[in-house]
């Protein structure tokens, strides 16, 4: 690992050290699988040191969030998957904090009371090597070594903010090497279809979206009749020749829609599964990331710090929350996406869907020559969503740039990745939003 990301761990470790064992420290952190796993790997890790603690996940830090928690009485605060684009309204806060963030940083000296442990200040990409699960993994190594088994929930992170397209690499792959080596995960090769049948698994199947197939009952009973798979069973229970001829039609159907190769790669590849209710780690990020967009954070985090008693809850939160996404893309199949000079563009009505659906369409429905944003319209402000894919990136892409930038213009806020960034503004200047965006976009991949 980067000793000077190491010399902040510690000195992170020792912060919390420093404080009385009755001390409740108090931890926030993103709504999202990795957000969820990296607040369990913290809490975790406090616990195990003797510390109360408070964890609450959050949508969107950067008004009503933050002024909360500024009127709380903390003694310290530890920041995870966010906080680095929200640095300078912590600063104003009387007391302690920690960040240990991805995000793209909007400085790097920080006054007394922060301490900031951002991947991007020691050349670790945060878009791609590293995300707020597996730095927090590393904090909670130094807070005490016997937190090496927490690694399940930060590869679990890395799973879920999509580093695993292209490969593994970095720090990720530095966590993931070690995990292996030491046995804490399994590591095997295969394809992603959980559930209780294999007509279950096609039918729900959402990421990756298979045209024709996912969310349509008769193609796949079709599809199953042909080659001969009873519905009722489930993937586990079909034998190679089976396996092999489901593996080579649901590829072929993303070859036939176009799919990039990077995202082809990742359908059958290297998979890791966790001690956690052996889940695969793209399995469990799934479910966690239900669970927190749909408002059901609590139960998620339960899962995530291993709690049995919630998992079904979890799991039919995670089939009632892709039923709503699969009826939004098979009606964006039907009526298309709306287009701008730098990106294409489609409204939705749910905000904690939006960012999901636009990543689903851009790597399984969409070629990859323009970032696609979603727009929610919700009370008098609007709430966007994008995505871009990995070559708009080499070619200048920055998604996180255009949407700060445009959303400050107009009095609102945004940020976040080069690959894949929110904002959010007031909906009388969706217009001249749209516009800003445009030109900017334009201009970064020109």
């Amino acid at each position: 690992m980067n000793n000077n990301l190491t010399k902040l761990c510690k000195k992170a470790a020792e912060i919390i050290h420093s404080y009385p064992k009755e001390t409740r420290i108090r931890v926030i952190s993103h709504y999202d699988a990795d957000g969820i796993s990296a607040a369990s790997i913290i809490c975790k890790a406090l616990y195990r040191a003797g510390y109360d603690f408070h964890a609450t996940l959050m949508r969107n830090p950067f008004d009503k969030g933050l002024e909360r928690v500024s009127k709380e009485d903390n003694k310290l605060v530890i920041y995870s998957d966010m906080g680095s684009g929200q640095i300078e309204t912590i600063e104003k806060m009387d007391f302690k904090s920690i960040i240990i963030d991805h995000h793209l940083p909007l400085k790097k000296k920080t006054k007394d009371n922060v301490l900031q442990i951002n991947c991007n200040h020691f050349d670790i990409n945060g878009n791609y090597e590293a995300c707020g699960s597996t730095l927090s993994y590393c904090f909670a190594k130094e807070l005490d070594k016997e937190n090496s088994d927490l690694v399940s929930l930060a590869i679990v992170g890395a799973t879920g903010d999509k580093q695993y397209i292209g490969g593994f690499r970095g720090l990720n792959k530095e966590i993931i090497d070690e995990a292996v080596k030491n046995k804490i995960v399994d590591e095997k090769t295969g394809i992603k279809l959980p559930g209780e049948n294999i007509y279950e698994s096609l039918f729900y199947s959402i990421d990756p979206y298979y045209s024709g197939i996912s969310g349509n009952k008769k193609n796949i009973e079709d599809l199953l009749d042909k080659l001969k798979i009873k519905k009722e069973d489930s993937f586990e229970k079909l034998n190679p020749n089976q396996i092999k001829k489901l593996n080579s039609y649901l590829m072929l159907t993303l070859i036939k829609n176009g799919c990039e190769k990077n995202i082809l790669d990742t359908i059958i590849r290297k998979r890791y599964y966790t001690k956690i209710f052996d889940f695969e780690s793209e399995r469990f990020a799934d479910l966690l990331d239900s669970c927190g967009k749909s408002g059901n954070r609590g139960i998620g985090f339960s899962v995530a710090l291993g709690d049995k008693k919630s998992l079904d809850d979890a799991i039919n939160i995670e089939k009632e929350y892709k039923e709503k996404i699969l009826n939004e893309l098979l009606r964006l199949e039907k009526e298309g996406f709306k287009e701008k000079n730098g990106f294409r563009y489609f409204y939705t009505e749910n905000s904690s869907i939006g960012g999901v659906i636009g990543g689903i369409a851009t790597n399984f429905m969409l070629d990859i020559k323009k970032p696609l944003i979603s727009i929610v319209r919700k009370n008098s402000e609007i709430h966007v969503s994008c995505r871009g894919n990995q070559d708009l990136v080499k070619r200048g892409l920055d998604l996180g740039v255009a949407m700060k930038k445009a959303s400050e213009k107009l009095g609102g806020h945004g940020g976040g990745h080069a690959i894949a960034s929110g904002a959010t503004i007031d909906s009388d200047k969706e217009k001249d939003f749209l516009e800003f965006v445009d030109n900017i976009i334009v201009n970064q991949i020109k």
